[in-house]
């Protein structure tokens, strides 16, 4: 397909303007004038899923539907407008490609308005769905009875089963809870599988592409030649109109085609529009409802050209009212409560501290906490982190903030909360509490240490006690008398010394003979007498000066 120029490709946003305007302005509704149906009674062919695997044997194996379980993707959904000549022809189409990276948290199956809508049989315009919905793109999905308003087919939307086909076999696209998209022919066990259920499912009509190669003759075959409103069922897949499908490519991407139409007038037909999806790197695709149902949407605006008229003024062409939508949002959460262990954002869950995974469903594993498991733990000698706090929860024998340090000798258990009970205050296992324990190297040597220093202080304070408490010695009896005899004696030699020395004064007091010496009387050597007006006459005695001589004739006077 050779794609037009931009200035030419600028015409088309003209006539939509025309379409929207006509809508609005005049409130007019689509006839449905524009019906392209595959099956005239019904819908879907009435033989059974083992018919169907029979019949695609050959090609498929043993199975009938083909799943593909993309890597995560992240980025925003991007739509791409086009026109293009179809290869072969004079004709040019204009469509919609719009690529979903990550399907599972980023496309839902709408019912037609909301929720209830299958059911109540409604028909809701893609816009007023998309529009309540905020969905970024969308386009028409599945079949529906024009009359009566019936969804048809299979529909699972955000994991609700809101209609369950019976095991019709058309083809089907679904995305199941762990991402898987699926894509083919389904029995009705596997529509109803709960091991792995589906979130979104929805029922076309023609496998268009079976691992990247054409798939249409199969598909007739598997879904009858039944005839259909505008003939029969080959005539549905060989006209040229207005048409949808949905695919994945190889990198798991998933794929939304639309292209604009008119049955019989513009647009393509089933093969054209395998070989313009193979050439966009298509693997697998279905189609959906197309014709006058033919619809996309962006941000709630039409944005695609209707084939339907306008009633009652059919100059103008209006949208029409269909049933089921596919819808191209910002990433959801999935589940929508994020496992009850997280907070569901515009990016996805945001996991509360201890929890991990896309959905908040796995714990931390061990050695790691926080929001999202994104912090690591500190702990050694084996011990276990806490996943909400990181707090560290050591085994026996090891306490401390990271489980750093050996319990204390005496001590034992976790975080070495327990006293040891062994005799005469020994030390235990620090792990276990037995007294009949080998202990470590360096717990030895500390023991060793330890031990030393303890004897050293033990035999200082033995000794010092020694010294403090020792008794005084006491005298016996005969010391005592021993030691009183010889004071007596000792005093009684000091009296006699004392009387030799008090005799031998007197006896000097006398006046020897032949001693020359004069007495003077003391005050006249202190000049106290002169001083005091005393003289040696005036005392009541005066002592003659005595000499030797004088002494000798004193006596020869005598």
């Amino acid at each position: 397909m050779a794609a037009v120029s931009v200035k030419y490709l600028l015409l088309w946003p003209l006539l939509w303007l025309c379409v929207r305007e006509s809508e609005t302005e005049n409130s007019r509704v689509s006839p449905d004038d524009d019906p392209l149906r595959p099956y005239a009674r019904g819908h879907g062919p009435s033989h059974s899923h083992r018919h169907v695997r029979d019949c695609l044997s050959v090609t498929g194996g043993n199975t009938a539907h083909e799943t593909w379980t993309p890597p995560h993707h992240g980025g925003d959904p991007e739509a791409t407008v086009f026109v293009s000549a179809v290869p072969g022809s004079s004709r040019w189409v204009y469509g919609h490609m719009t690529v979903v990276p990550d399907p599972l948290r980023q496309l839902s199956v709408l019912e037609p308005g909301q929720w209830g809508g299958c059911e109540g049989q409604q028909r809701v315009s893609v816009e007023e769905t998309a529009g309540a919905a905020g969905c970024l793109y969308a386009q028409n999905a599945g079949f529906f009875n024009t009359e009566s308003g019936e969804c048809l087919g299979n529909v699972v939307s955000d994991g609700r089963m809101v209609r369950d086909s019976g095991g019709v076999q058309n083809a089907q696209f679904g995305i199941r809870r762990d991402g898987t998209l699926v894509f083919g022919y389904l029995s009705q066990e596997d529509v109803l599988d709960r091991s792995n259920p589906f979130e979104q499912l929805v029922s076309g009509v023609v496998w268009l592409l079976r691992n990247g190669e054409v798939y249409i003759n199969q598909s007739l075959k598997a879904e009858c030649d039944e005839t259909q409103e505008t003939g029969k069922f080959r005539t549905f897949v060989d006209v040229v109109s207005g048409r949808t499908a949905v695919g994945h490519d190889a990198e798991g991407r998933l794929v939304l085609f639309h292209i604009d139409g008119q049955t019989g007038v513009r647009g393509m037909n089933l093969w054209e529009m395998a070989e313009s999806l193979k050439s966009y790197g298509v693997v697998n695709a279905i189609n959906l409802d197309g014709g006058g149902s033919s619809t996309f949407v962006i941000n709630g605006s039409l944005a695609s050209y209707p084939s339907d008229h306008c009633k009652p003024d059919s100059r103008w062409r209006c949208a029409r009212h269909v049933s089921t939508v596919l819808c191209v949002h910002r990433r959801r959460c999935q589940p929508a409560d994020c496992s009850g262990h997280g907070v569901c954002t515009a990016n996805g869950c945001v996991c509360d501290a201890g929890w991990r995974g896309e959905n908040c469903s796995q714990e931390c594993l061990p050695g790691f906490y926080g929001d999202g498991c994104n912090q690591t733990c500190a702990c050694v000698n084996g011990g276990s982190c806490d996943p909400v706090h990181g707090r560290c929860s050591c085994p026996a024998g090891f306490h401390g903030q990271t489980c750093e340090n050996v319990c204390a000798l005496g001590f034992f258990g976790p975080a070495c909360l327990q006293e040891c009970v062994c005799d005469h205050q020994c030390p235990c296992d620090p792990q276990t509490g037995s007294c009949n324990a080998t202990l470590r190297a360096e717990t030895n040597y500390t023991l060793h240490t330890a031990g030393r220093c303890l004897a050293n202080q033990m035999f200082t304070l033995w000794r010092r006690e020694e010294e403090e408490h020792r008794e005084q010695p006491r005298l016996t009896e005969r010391s005592w008398m021993l030691l009183s005899c010889s004071l007596a004696a000792l005093l009684s030699l000091s009296l006699l010394l004392h009387l030799l020395r008090a005799c031998r004064g007197a006896a000097c007091q006398r006046e020897p003979e032949g001693l020359d010496y004069s007495y003077v009387p003391l005050t006249h050597i202190n000049g106290d007498a002169g001083k005091s007006g005393f003289q040696l006459d005036d005392l009541d005695f005066q002592d003659e000066i005595w000499s030797p001589s004088r002494s000798g004739r004193t006596g020869d006077d005598e």
